[in-house]
């Protein structure tokens, strides 16, 4: 009889697919070198590239290559602290970031592509991420998307797959719940949608902001009457006679 120790046994390392892993477009958006001139583009200036198409997953793009993605799903990508962001009302629509710590600059909430290792943590640190180790909240696991997408590897708990959710009235605990998480109805234009992306000097004006809720144009209401009595002239000063 052969005895088989079950103890002596390790379990191999976890295996999961590329699509259990997030979408496809994720790690090439997580490797792109943003905010460098554009090769398609060069003499031109303010060339900067910081879009990325998620359709094609190819190099950054900048203003001028848009046009040749019109119909694509672009996203911009910002700066802070030398690090690249994107904004949470362009990626929490697309994949789940909980356990992702979120930030707000420009009264915008934002999230980091990739990690942003910290050699010391602070005093009294008791939390920090779990792939770079840089100081978090209590409540957060990762500070970026690539770290979550590390931390996916060994747990198979972590998903970027957006779950339904069962009711409105959540709390806000960077789980993907901010009401900003929920997509909008997208409307069509006759050209591209510009004003999506930031413009230096141009302000988009939004056509829904003249209706009501009700869909009627909202007239101007009749201004207040002025009641104060308007002041009298007074007519022209007269010298008094001289006596003598």
């Amino acid at each position: 009889m052969v005895m088989v120790s079950v103890a002596s046994q390790s379990p191999g390392p976890m295996v999961r697919s590329e699509e259990d892993l997030g979408p496809p477009w994720l790690r090439p958006l997580l490797g792109t070198s943003f905010f460098v001139p554009c090769r398609m583009h060069p003499e031109l200036s303010k060339n900067e590239c910081n879009l990325f198409c998620l359709g094609c997953t190819g190099d950054a793009l900048c203003a001028y290559c848009l046009p040749a993605h019109r119909d694509h799903h672009v996203v911009q990508i910002r700066r802070s602290s030398y690090h690249n962001v994107i904004r949470v009302s362009e990626v929490g629509k697309l994949i789940d970031i909980s356990h992702v710590q979120t930030y707000v600059i420009n009264s915008a909430k934002i999230v980091f592509l990739n990690g942003r290792p910290q050699a010391r943590p602070g005093k009294g640190v008791t939390n920090t991420c779990e792939i770079c180790c840089r100081s978090l909240p209590d409540s957060f696991r990762f500070c970026s998307l690539g770290c979550k997408l590390g931390g996916m590897q060994w747990d198979p708990s972590l998903t970027f797959a957006i779950r339904p959710k069962r009711g409105q009235g959540s709390g806000d605990d960077g789980s993907g719940s901010d009401d900003s998480f929920s997509p909008k109805k997208p409307r069509r234009m006759a050209g591209f949608d510009f004003s999506r992306f930031d413009r230096p000097g141009i302000r988009w004006s939004d056509d829904e902001g003249s209706r009501s809720n009700n869909g009627r144009p909202i007239t101007p209401g009749t201004p207040p009457i002025n009641r104060c009595r308007p002041s009298r002239r007074k007519g022209i000063p007269h010298r008094a006679p001289f006596y003598g």
